[in-house]
Formats: structure tokens, C-alpha cells, sequence
């Protein structure tokens, strides 16, 4: 063997070299030791992968199981809904039905009340006397009937009612209703005697006024000339020549004509002379409406503005229309006897009857 001289320095010893056999047992305990190494790693490597294997297959019959509730839990909750559905439609139904007969349970309540409304009303009308329900029928007829008279303008409705109520009274026969018969009694021959005014005359003259203003002639309007053409005998205007005929007919002709430019007549109001057609026109409009005016202020029973309407009607008829025209003449006519007839159409009321009715009706 050989000896090398170590060095002074930091280097290691050299291993001695082992003997082969000694080397070939050492590398077969490596061997071994690393085969057991590997043989245990590949168990470690499989159990691992067991493991893994075993963990996958839980994992997936979990995942199965979760997949399997959840689809368990959907079919649940749309049968769940379903339901639902069929229970809001059968409630909705139901409501409907509830509605129809709440509506139906409604109506008859109401025709009950009414039923029972009028069955209070007939028990009140049953309940009160016969001479009561005389007296609230005068009463309603006499008061319908003055209604009638102030829109007629005529006493015949009002004398009408009192008659009849005389008459039930007369066949009613009852001491406590003396008084009010006598109250009637007097009444009938208080408007029997006052005096009352022929309204719908007066509106028919009004009428006929009217329809007469458009024929009156103004003053100031051109008349034909009197004798304009002279007719010949027929004996002399047979003898006469056709020349001598025709120089007589424009001799006429020319006569007329200028007779007809210059006429002479007198007229009071100068405004009537200067009076144009067209001023004509509106000026009988105007008399028109004036009179309109008096007819229906005479229906709303306004004598005094009929009256102001009917005088100036009078005044415009004698101002601006020849006076001396037959038709003018009986328009003024006409127009004055409408004004002598008008006086107050004020109606005679029944206060008496209506005052005996009331102390009537309050002793039942």
C-alpha cells in the first residue's frame, strides 16, 4: 500500500479503498434498501391514489345525491306552484262568486228597503183620516192650480179648483171643515168679481200689429199721380187718325212724367221726410221688435216695460207713417185699444183658502 504525505492544509483524509467483496455487500444493502425505498413509495403512490379514488366517488355519489335533491326539490316546487296556480285561479273564482252574490245580496237588500219605504209610506197613508187626506189634496190641487193661473195668465184654473173643493166639502159633510169651507166660498166670489185682463187677446192683437208693419206707408212715400192718362171716348177715338191717337198718348205720357217729378204734401217731422229706404227697413224692423218686446214683457206679467214699448211703438207709427193711409189709421187704432185694455195683470190669489187649509191641518 501506498502512503501519500498529507499536506499542511485544510483538504480530508483519503477513505482508504474498502476490499471488493466488503464494496459488493455494501452497494447490494444500497440496492435493497433503495428497492424497499421505492416499494414503499409506490404503496404510499397507490394508497394515495386509493384514497383519491375513493374520495372522487364519494365526492360523485354526493354531487349524485345533491343533482337527485335538487331535482327531487324543483318537481316539488313546480307541483308546489302548480298548485298555487289552481288554488289563485279556484280563489279568484270564489271572489267572482262572492262578488255576484254580495251584488245580488245588495240588490235585494235595496229592493227590500224600498219595499219597506213604501210599506211605511202606504201604513202612514192608511193611518191618517179621511178628512186629513181631504184636506192634502185641496191643498195640493188649490196650490197646482195658481201655479197654472200665473203661467196662463187666466183665472179659469184657480176657480176651477176652488169649485171642485167646495164640492168635496160639500159631500164630506164635517163640522171641523165649515171654516174652510166658507174660506172658499169667499174667494170664489172675490175672483169672480175682480176684474182681470184678456191676455191672450191682447197677444193675438199684438200678433196682428206685427204682421201689419211691413203693408204701413211711411210718410214720406212717392204716390201715384191721380189722372195721369186720360181714356177717350170710343166713338171719337175711333174717328180719330192712328197718327193723331199716338201723338195724344205721349202728350200724356210726357204730362205724367213731369207731374210726377215735382210733388207737393206736408209732412210734419222733418226726420219722416228724410227718411231713406233703407232707414225704412230697419225702421219697421225696429217697430217689430218694440212690439215683440211689449208681447213677451205682457207673459212675464211686466206691465210697466210693455207699456213703455207700446207707447213708443205709438209714437214711431204717428211719426214716421202717413198718417192719413186707412191701414195706418187702424194700426194706431188697433195699438190704442191694446193700450186702454192693459192695465196691472195682477191675479187674485187664494191666501184665505190656503190659511184656512193650514189651520185645517194642523188640528188632525
Amino acid at each position: 500500500m501506498n502512503s501519500e504525505s498529507t499536506p499542511a492544509s485544510t483538504d480530508p483524509a483519503p477513505v482508504p479503498a474498502a476490499d471488493p467483496p466488503q464494496a459488493a455487500a455494501a452497494a447490494s444493502g444500497d440496492a435493497a434498501s433503495a428497492l424497499r425505498l421505492s416499494r414503499r413509495l409506490l404503496l404510499v403512490f397507490a394508497a394515495l391514489t386509493v384514497l383519491a379514488l375513493i374520495s372522487t366517488v364519494l365526492l360523485w355519489q354526493k354531487l349524485s345525491n345533491i343533482q337527485e335533491q335538487l331535482a327531487r326539490q324543483s318537481a316539488d316546487a313546480g307541483s308546489q306552484a302548480v298548485e298555487a296556480r289552481t288554488v289563485a285561479r279556484q280563489a279568484q273564482e270564489l271572489a267572482r262568486e262572492t262578488a255576484a252574490r254580495q251584488a245580488v245580496t245588495d240588490t235585494r237588500l235595496s229592493e227590500v228597503s224600498l219595499q219597506r219605504s213604501q210599506l211605511e209610506e202606504l201604513m202612514q197613508s192608511l193611518s191618517r183620516s179621511r178628512d186629513e187626506n181631504l184636506v192634502v189634496d185641496i191643498e195640493s190641487a188649490i196650490r197646482l192650480a195658481q201655479q197654472q193661473a200665473q203661467l196662463t195668465g187666466s183665472v179659469e184654473p184657480l176657480l176651477a179648483a176652488l169649485r171642485t173643493a167646495d164640492q168635496r166639502l160639500a159631500r164630506a159633510a164635517q163640522p171641523r171643515l165649515t171654516r174652510l169651507r166658507a174660506a172658499v166660498a169667499r174667494d170664489i166670489d172675490r175672483i169672480k168679481g175682480a176684474g182681470t185682463v184678456d191676455l191672450p187677446g191682447l197677444l193675438v192683437r199684438l200678433d196682428e200689429l206685427v204682421r201689419q208693419i211691413d203693408e204701413l206707408p211711411v210718410a214720406n212715400a212717392v204716390a201715384p199721380v191721380a189722372g195721369a192718362s186720360r181714356p177717350m171716348a170710343g166713338a171719337s177715338a175711333a174717328a180719330q187718325p192712328s197718327w193723331q191717337r199716338g201723338l195724344e198718348t205721349l202728350r200724356d205720357k210726357a204730362v205724367a212724367e213731369l207731374r210726377a217729378l215735382v210733388r207737393v204734401s206736408r209732412i210734419e217731422d222733418p226726420d219722416a221726410v228724410l227718411l231713406s229706404p233703407e232707414q225704412s227697413f230697419f225702421l219697421r224692423e225696429n217697430l217689430k221688435l218694440k212690439l215683440l218686446n211689449a208681447r213677451l214683457a205682457l207673459l212675464a206679467r211686466q206691465t210697466d216695460s210693455a207699456r213703455e214699448d207700446l207707447n213708443a211703438s205709438a209714437v214711431a207709427l204717428s211719426k214716421y207713417f202717413d198718417p192719413g193711409s186707412r191701414r195706418t189709421q187702424v194700426a194706431i187704432a188697433s195699438l190704442q185699444q191694446v193700450q186702454s185694455r192693459m192695465k196691472n195683470i195682477e191675479l187674485p190669489r187664494v191666501e184665505e183658502t190656503l190659511a184656512a187649509l193650514a189651520t185645517a191641518a194642523a188640528g188632525r
